[in-house]
């Protein structure tokens, strides 16, 4: 079984399209890039860049982990200056994959830059601008700007905890940035939630 850089002891199998930088991202979280499917891993990762939308054999290989129940996450690149965004990455999924969660929004800097995520679960802001980035509370008018999905959220979760992931129930969608790293600790934060393999 291969390991992870953020938590070793974790089979992690990176799928996406080459635009999506499956390699790079493998090489972040420890994972090995795969163009198949592999019943025996603890976590599959697809990769999207909006921009690019998500190829058929991809489709194909989250069809193919239906059988297994395994675990899966996509991870969506928000880059600097493109137009497509987390959202529409988000849209995209949904359309091809099954119904993903959102539990984090991107937030951007005044030039547009992907900079920060906010927390649809207890509303905290993490600014990957600074070194190390900080978590704060959100301010009222960001609270009422994510407010409608933040209740979508709530409500797709209800009934659900932390064990619905590792069960390969729900599968979150998780806003990325190769750059600053936006997203990456998200990331470890649901590898924590999966069992180590033996």
């Amino acid at each position: 079984m291969s390991s992870t850089t953020l938590d070793a002891g974790k089979a992690i199998k990176i799928h996406g399209h080459v635009s999506a930088t499956p390699e790079m991202i493998a090489g972040l979280l420890g994972g090995k890039v795969s163009d198949t499917v592999d019943s025996d891993c603890d976590l599959a990762i697809f990769t999207i860049n909006p921009a690019a939308g998500i190829d058929s054999q991809t489709i194909d290989l989250w069809r193919g982990y239906d059988e297994y129940q395994t675990p899966r996450m996509v991870l969506i690149s928000v880059l600097d200056g493109v137009e497509m965004d987390f959202d529409d990455g988000v849209l995209i999924a949904n359309r091809v994959f099954d119904q993903v969660v959102t539990p984090f929004l991107v937030l951007h800097g005044e030039s547009g830059t992907p900079i920060g995520t906010i927390s649809l679960r207890d509303l905290t802001t993490c600014d990957y601008s600074k070194n190390p980035p900080v978590i704060e509370p959100a301010d009222s008018e960001l609270i009422e700007m994510v407010q409608d999905f933040r209740e979508e959220y709530l409500e797709q979760m209800e009934g659900m905890d932390d064990t619905a992931f590792a069960a390969g129930i729900i599968f979150p969608a998780i806003p990325i940035n190769i750059s600053n790293r936006l997203g990456f600790d998200i990331v470890k934060r649901y590898l924590d939630l999966l069992p180590s393999s033996s």
